[in-house]
């Protein structure tokens, strides 16, 4: 059984409960990180609590834990569970309060590390690639909500991701108040066009994931040009390659879009190039257990 740190101790998987009046619960207020182990390594540790920390202070969430606090607890999760490779999930809630929307009722926030085995897409589509769809669903503006936050609020993904599901499809792209490409349901977006690597930018919906930003490093080390600029639905339908990008997903090729065929409809020399270089770095850069 999953032994869940929830607010400063261990308890079983069936015995980790949170109030109904928390407002995480009531409202979606809090904010989540999403982080992969590999051989025993947390990958880029330092770079998720950043973000967790900016998520934080975005929403007027004050976090009564250092780093190294959370960092010890993330890595004794793994532990505890006896875990070398595994994914781990931090959620911060506002915390108890009443059933009013204000949080000024929230004493103290709570914490759950979640540390278990994930594994979103088999083999197979790192082989054959994927084939998606574009969903009706549209991201949320960044006009309404910073994508730089990682709030418990993804219903408007969920929605996308259902309406990909009932066509029998994995994943969709999510599209913009604009009509311009934001993201993928939970993972982000490059597509390659004569040698030049693009993918959306923050202001157009999509989050500053953490393996898209090992993506464009990765981009510089083997010399493949890389812009973030505005796609359209067009622009993936006519690149020679497009793969997604995700903490759970890595480096997933993409062969197929509303149908139309991705460059040769298997999956490219270049993104498997950048899954290769992807899989070399994560057992070198992160905080070992």
């Amino acid at each position: 059984m999953v032994k869940v740190f929830l607010d400063g101790e261990f308890v079983d998987s069936e015995e980790a409960k949170v109030s109904v009046f928390d407002h995480g619960l009531l409202y979606g207020d809090g904010i989540f990180e999403g982080i992969r182990l590999y051989q025993g390594c947390v990958f880029k540790l330092e770079e998720h609590l950043e973000r967790l920390e900016c998520s934080a202070k975005a929403i007027l969430l004050d976090l009564p834990w250092s780093r190294r606090q959370l960092s010890d607890w993330i890595c004794q999760a793994c532990r505890v569970n006896g875990l070398t490779d595994g994914y781990i999930r931090v959620v911060v809630t506002r915390g108890v309060g009443n059933l009013g929307l204000s949080p000024k009722t929230c004493i103290k926030p709570s914490l759950i590390i979640i540390a278990d085995h994930l594994r979103l897409y088999p083999d197979e589509y790192y082989e054959k690639g994927l084939k998606i769809i574009t969903g009706p669903t549209r991201r949320t503006s960044a006009a309404a909500l910073s994508p730089g936050i990682k709030s418990l609020n993804y219903l408007n993904n969920i929605i996308a991701k259902m309406e990909a599901d009932r066509l029998g499809y994995i994943e969709a792209l999510m599209l913009n108040e604009q009509g311009y490409v934001a993201e993928c349901t939970g993972d982000n977006v490059f597509v390659l066009r004569r040698g030049r690597l693009s993918t959306p930018p923050s202001h157009a919906g999509a989050l500053k994931g953490i393996t898209r930003r090992v993506v464009i490093e990765i981009a510089a080390e083997l010399n493949v040009p890389l812009k973030e600029e505005n796609l359209t639905r067009y622009d993936i339908w006519v690149s020679d390659e497009c793969f997604l990008t995700g903490t759970a997903a890595e480096v997933v090729p993409v062969v197929e879009v509303d149908g139309r065929k991705i460059g040769s409809g298997k999956p490219g020399e270049v993104t498997g190039r950048f899954l290769a270089a992807f899989r070399s770095k994560v057992a070198k850069e992160g905080t070992f257990l």
